[in-house]
């Protein structure tokens, strides 16, 4: 089964190689990442992230799901000495960094709750597998149509922080300016929630976001610094024989 939907303002693509799918099990995947984007956008006013901002909801009236993104963020500001931070002065709460990975590592346990033991889910590059191995490419920061390493994953996750598709859009909040330093920083971890937030924040703290990422429990890292050199953990899985992700 492949399914693709644009949701949450970037393309999600379900592959399932079981041989039986239950009835329903994609549609409830797509319904809970749209039901994410709802509530957690700080983009559509209605969303409870937008309330919480303008002080419609007190920090105690949140739903349990908005308490857990929002202790994770805090978790990371303090593990970055702030350099990841989703309330930049000037700026409205946004938790999106640590959202997207959350909601995808969700939607992945739909699917093994299901009873599914092969699947890919890619939602804008940010991947999560289960059975393997998968062949997963990482797009080389400079050149769009060359990869910088091709992975090999068994039950696992990967998710990479750059700026070659949205720019300069992480900041260092310690400085409220681009996070510089690094061209591209992927991270391999057991769960998307984990790769895809310590990427994030590895990047907003600049150069010394690689090594910090590397010292994360459950992580392996590929950076690509300024400048063209490349750090890589002992760790960081090769590409092995399976299927394209």
């Amino acid at each position: 089964m492949h399914r693709v939907e644009h949701v949450m303002g970037f393309p999600v693509s379900l592959r399932v190689d079981d041989e039986r799918v239950p009835e329903g099990v994609a549609d409830a995947v797509f319904a809970w990442l749209r039901e994410t984007d709802e509530r957690f956008s700080p983009f559509k006013e209605g969303s409870e992230v937008s309330r919480l901002d303008r002080g419609e909801l007190a920090a105690d009236e949140v739903s349990a799901d908005l308490a857990e993104v929002l202790g994770l963020c805090e978790e990371y500001r303090v593990a970055t000495g702030g350099a990841f931070d989703v309330r930049l002065p000037g700026r409205g709460l946004d938790p999106c960094a640590v959202v997207k990975g959350w909601s995808v590592q969700r939607a992945a346990e739909l699917l093994t709750g299901a009873g599914l033991t092969r699947f890919c889910l890619n939602a804008g590059g940010d991947v999560v597998v289960a059975g393997g191995p998968w062949r997963v490419g990482v797009r080389h920061p400079h050149a769009a149509d060359k990869l910088c390493a091709v992975l090999s994953l068994t039950d696992a996750a990967v998710a990479t922080s750059a700026r070659y598709e949205r720019g300069d859009h992480i900041l260092d909040g310690r400085t409220g300016l681009p996070a510089t330093g690094l061209d591209s920083l992927t991270v391999v971890a057991p769960t998307l929630t984990l790769a895809d937030t310590v990427a994030t924040a590895a990047f907003a703290l600049g150069a010394q976001g690689a090594e910090w990422a590397a010292s994360r429990e459950g992580c392996e890292v590929f950076a690509v610094v300024a400048g063209g050199g490349v750090l890589r953990t002992p760790g960081f899985p090769a590409a092995g024989e399976g299927a394209a992700a």
